[in-house]
């Protein structure tokens, strides 16, 4: 497996599984770093390897009225002072090409999300930052469908790619998890994240949004784990409830901390 580095972080099957966590979407610079320091105190505490995630716009709403975070400029300004206060690397997603270069200029992992995977000019764009690009599988993939998307990214020259995965249409508003898809993935030659607060979404679930079952997170993480991945996605707020977007299938810190615990037992038994 062609090994991925963020820092000191490295992604691989040599390497500790890798959380990545964060709000859906950037609420407020105050509340960010708050995320970020309370993620960053439960990860040091049980030695897990922590990137922070959160989006500066949600452009992929299903309503207009929808939720979508502070914008670009704004955004990234909160996000560089995560990175510096805290001493975290940054993953954020981009929905046009227009976002590369500057999201670059800040980010440490740029994401395609999963509605764009298929998008080439997003995927090369990222790709010719030299950035680690992290590809979500679209819903709507089936996972061998992701190495032509891989090569897009190989043909800029830039072999720092991650796969996501983060379930499968299925039906209406449904998703479900095809774990052979982690180990096919891998396959390709890269790690590969599972992200089990996306794979609980119901998309539009409750009409002009989504809904989701996080009751069954921690059940998807520890079963992606003991089957083999490189690193697993989360979507933690303090108040799920609370939260503008994607609240239905977030965790809170509390949860995040005992799930932590599981994995880590399970990573270090496989």
């Amino acid at each position: 497996m062609h090994p991925v580095n963020v820092g000191k972080i490295k992604f691989g099957d040599r390497y500790p599984l890798v959380l990545i966590a964060g709000p859906c979407a950037i609420e407020s610079e105050s509340s960010c770093l708050e995320a970020a320091a309370k993620l960053k105190e439960i990860t040091a505490g049980l030695g897990v390897p922590f990137i922070f995630k959160s989006s500066f716009d949600k452009a992929n709403r299903l309503s207009v009225g929808s939720y979508r975070g502070p914008g670009l400029k704004k955004g990234l300004a909160i996000l560089k002072k995560v990175k510096s206060k805290l001493k975290l690397p940054i993953l954020s997603d981009v929905h046009c090409v227009h976002d590369v270069e500057p999201a670059a200029q800040v980010l440490d992992i740029i994401q395609i999300p999963a509605f764009l995977s298929r998008q080439t000019d997003i995927v090369l764009a990222a790709g010719r930052t030299g950035k680690v690009v992290n590809i979500k599988k679209g819903q709507f993939l089936a996972p061998w469908d992701i190495l032509p998307i891989i090569k897009k990214v190989e043909s800029t020259g830039n072999k720092q790619i991650l796969i996501t995965e983060r379930g499968a249409s299925f039906g209406y508003n449904n998703l479900v998890t095809d774990f052979r898809s982690l180990a096919i993935m891998r396959d390709f030659g890269y790690p590969v994240i599972y992200d089990a607060t996306h794979s609980v979404q119901l998309p539009g679930g409750q009409g002009g949004c989504s809904g989701g079952q996080t009751q069954f997170v921690a059940g998807l993480s520890r079963a992606a784990v003991a089957f083999g991945c490189d690193g697993l996605f989360l979507e933690v707020h303090a108040n799920p409830k609370a939260a503008p977007c994607d609240g239905p299938n977030m965790i809170n810190y509390r949860e995040l901390e005992e799930l932590l615990k599981q994995i880590k037992r399970i990573s270090q038994v496989i």
